[in-house]
């Protein structure tokens, strides 16, 4: 079991600190890390606590989930391993041909 947990449903306003000590009061915390938006740098309501034992995650889990933090109810569960991605961007579809307006002809 993992010690790194998944916390959703932050209210915009929530800091790394006030994750800290939201969940010090259920064991040693190790590392926050609240995500942001890339193009704006606002915060993504949502982020990761990492405990020092897998027993302190779980009881933060049992503590927390659900309880209202900043006026919303937290989703505080063990974060799952990140999935490999493919490497390089997204991209469009495939090319589409481009009949100009106008009528079909036969």
């Amino acid at each position: 079991m993992s010690s790194k947990l998944f916390v959703g449903n932050l209210s915009f306003d929530t800091t790394e600190n006030d994750l800290q000590d939201a969940f010090a009061a259920h064991g040693t915390v190790t590392e926050t890390n609240l995500m942001m938006d890339r193009a704006t740098g606002r915060p993504r309501g949502f982020g990761f606590v990492t405990m020092s034992t897998p027993e302190e995650a779980q009881k933060a889990v049992e503590a927390l989930n659900g309880k209202s933090v900043g006026g919303r109810a937290l989703t505080v569960n063990i974060a799952r391993p990140r999935e490999e991605r493919a490497p390089g961007g997204g991209g469009g579809g495939g090319r589409r041909e481009y009949r100009g307006g106008g009528r079909d002809r036969y």
